[in-house]
């Protein structure tokens, strides 16, 4: 063929164009040279064995100084059985939940990789395999890389496979290798793990769960999301019966099998198993799969500090409570301001007796804590901490009695004294003034999530009748910490593959939400709560510390929420009744009343003073260094710039009635609005201090709302 290019028979733009023979003909030697290579791949790409592809890399997490090992993730667990030893119907549950049409294609699916290619290019979702061959190839070359080149090794080798090996060998080696989540790798540990049988004896409802559950491990689990896996079990049975594998009158006398429950890892037993469990989360997050984690080596750097968490069990141990403590949860969460990083995490006292992490799942209602994010938008919004405001109580504001703790009048006070004693008639003032929006703005700004149970704008939002997480407190605070700056929290410094290569590396990302001006005044009244307030118990610490009490109606939970520039920590104290609600702390260590001024506060800073030990005394930044002062002189309150409507008063079920705001020692949340975790630990969950607060230890309780 000859090329005559530029083309010298045609004028203009069709001399540079190609004849459609020269098209034709480079397209068609184009494709024979791809099919010789492609062949070429098929002939030298050796098969691995099914034990090379199960051969168990356990990945290690490290505590922060990435060498000491703190726990592993994936306790391999596999053994081969021939595929006789599966009963067909489990066989088919299986091709119906993964491929269809296994005994009918060439080893892929041409529309199916078209599709993942189509996907991949427009953004979507990473999608490949999609045939039984090819995820047996995928999990011969199992990595973390995610690249057009191993997954050209993937379908090299599922044509590889089909040419060289039947199609039993294929299922079976398949089925001996893949992942069901629980460290199960293969039927026959699956079986066991859920079920505690043999792949022999499964039933045709067992065999089709593990089917379903194959679509995602971690997503479906019974121990997490039964619902979705009901569902996806229920699109198995219904394809085996499309594909005539069992007739319809036997799919409806099917149920969803009973799943025996999980055992914990012994090395989860402790206050560590919560930290390991939170590393394995995270990862989750970030797109590495529990099958990645099982077989994959990796190396995992943590953020958490043994030095610090160590601090943090010690801290709950010798200053909780000794007496009174069925149903007690006690949640601490601390976290470096300007990475993000979680030092250290008590989410209970023995993760395998208890696996619900109290400083990340436990929930409590939040009650005075919630009040510097009224302070901080106040002070966007021009209002500063030496304006003057009626702290008396029983007053009308907005079509609410506010009432003070103890039915205390404190007449006309700053601000900055009215943060100091949390007095409620101003902070409901404040917040009617400035307005319900700004200040439920300036809370999500600080890090509290939006869907944050009883999360509502209305005149009570400032007393705390939302129920956070305690990380997501320990985050907000941090953010003041941070001088206005909110990084996400995080576990995990860095991931490396088994050969080293770098898979992960944090990078902070915050973002400046409130103006250091605004977060230094912040953080200038709240080392005020510590010095001259309710947080008295803090100045233990001996270094600048700022910090916020919380105590709710009922005496539902308690709470202290502190830091110093170097590291932001709450404490939750929370108990759960026999049906799992919430009930009255009272009692509790010896006490009637269970403020945030006393074990929570307590627990504080004993942790802070083991965590921040040996570390330099940081200073925060003075907002009145220039000279000013915070000298408050009587003059009049800011005019409110709105009242509540009748569609913003709280409901009866989680909030105050619209008449009244009534003062108890604490805010409690309703059965509807404040979910308690449905497991309590017993009383030997609860660690046992070496002391209890005297009365004169217990600071009062934090002004606060009755529903």
């Amino acid at each position: 063929m000859r090329i005559d290019y530029p083309r010298r028979n045609r004028v203009g733009w069709r001399r540079w164009f190609p004849s459609w023979r020269l098209i034709l003909g480079t397209a068609v030697v184009a494709g024979v040279l791809a099919v010789g290579a492609f062949a070429a791949a098929v002939v030298l790409t050796p098969i691995p064995e099914p034990n090379d592809v199960a051969r168990a890399q356990t990945s290690i997490v490290y505590w922060n100084d990435g060498t000491t090992e703190l726990g592993r993730l994936g306790d391999v667990n596999r053994v081969d059985v021939p595929l006789s030893a599966v009963p067909d119907y489990v066989q088919h549950a299986v091709l119906a939940a993964e491929d269809r049409e296994f005994y009918n294609h060439g080893g892929f699916s041409p529309t199916g990789v078209a599709r993942a290619v189509m996907n991949n290019l427009q953004g979507g979702s990473t999608q490949g395999a999609s045939t039984i061959t090819q995820q047996y190839a995928k999990n011969a070359f199992l990595s973390q890389e995610r690249s057009w080149q191993r997954k050209s090794k993937e379908l090299i080798l599922s044509v590889k496979l089909e040419t060289t090996v039947g199609k039993d060998q294929i299922l079976g080696d398949y089925l001996n290798t893949v992942y069901f989540g629980r460290g199960a790798y293969g039927i026959e540990s699956a079986a066991q793990a859920y079920f505690a049988v043999p792949a022999s004896q499964l039933t045709v409802a067992q065999g089709a769960m593990l089917a379903a559950l194959l679509k995602s491990p971690e997503g479906m689990s019974p121990d997490r999301n039964p619902e979705r896996l009901t569902a996806r079990w229920g699109y198995v049975v219904d394809g085996m019966v499309e594909q005539g594998w069992l007739t319809k009158k036997d799919r409806a006398k099917l149920t969803f099998p009973a799943v025996k429950e999980r055992s914990s890892s012994m090395q989860m037993t402790g206050t560590n198993g919560y930290l390991i469990d939170a590393v394995r989360q995270e990862l989750g997050d970030r797109g590495i799969t529990e099958a990645e984690l099982g077989i994959g080596g990796l190396r995992i750097v943590s953020t958490f500090d043994q030095k610090a968490q160590a601090a943090a069990a010690a801290a709950v141990r010798e200053q909780g409570p000794t007496e009174g403590t069925k149903g007690l949860r006690i949640g601490l969460a601390s976290i470096r301001p300007t990475t993000g990083e979680v030092a250290a995490m008590y989410g209970g006292a023995d993760y395998r007796k208890s696996p619900l992490n109290n400083a990340t799942m436990a929930i409590g209602q939040a009650g005075s804590t919630f009040k510097p994010f009224a302070l901080a938008s106040a002070l966007q919004n021009g209002i500063s901490l030496d304006s003057m405001w009626n702290g008396d109580n029983g007053r009308d504001i907005g079509g609410y009695t506010v009432v003070n703790y103890g039915d205390e009048s404190w007449g006309d006070i700053s601000l900055l004294t009215a943060t100091e004693n949390s007095v409620n008639s101003v902070y409901v003032d404040v917040e009617n003034t400035v307005g319900v929006d700004k200040v439920a703005d300036a809370a999500l700004q600080a890090g509290i999530p939006a869907n944050t149970v009883g999360l509502t704008p209305n005149l009570t939002f400032v007393l705390g009748t939302a129920s956070p997480h305690v990380i997501d407190l320990a985050h907000a605070y941090a953010t003041f910490a941070a001088r206005g700056i909110d990084t996400s929290p995080t576990t995990i410094v860095r991931v490396t593959g088994p050969d080293g290569s770098a898979l992960y590396e944090a990078a902070a990302s915050g973002r400046q939400v409130f103006d250091p001006a605004i977060a230094d005044q912040v953080n200038y009244a709240l080392q005020k709560v510590v010095t001259d307030g309710t947080g008295a118990v803090a100045q233990e610490l001996g270094r600048p510390a700022a910090g916020k009490t919380g105590t709710t109606n009922d005496n539902k939970s308690a709470w202290f929420v502190g830091y110093t520039p170097q590291l932001a920590t709450a404490v939750m104290m929370v108990k759960d009744g026999p049906n799992g609600l919430p009930v009255s702390l009272s009692g509790t260590g010896g006490l009637d009343t269970v403020t945030g001024g006393s074990f929570p506060a307590r627990i504080w800073t004993a942790y802070m003073t083991g965590a921040l030990e040996g570390t330099a005394v940081a200073e925060f930044v003075d907002p009145f260094a220039d000279g000013s002062v915070v000298s408050p002189s009587p003059t009049d309150s800011p005019s409110p710039t709105m009242s509540p409507s009748p569609t913003d008063s709280p409901s009866p079920t989680d909030s105050p009635s619209p008449t009244t705001v009534s003062p108890s020692p604490t805010d409690s949340p309703s059965p509807t609005d404040s979910p308690s975790p449905t497991d309590s630990p017993s009383p030997t969950d609860s660690p046992s201090p070496t002391d209890s607060p005297s009365p004169t230890d217990t600071v009062a309780p934090t002004p606060s709302a009755s529903p």
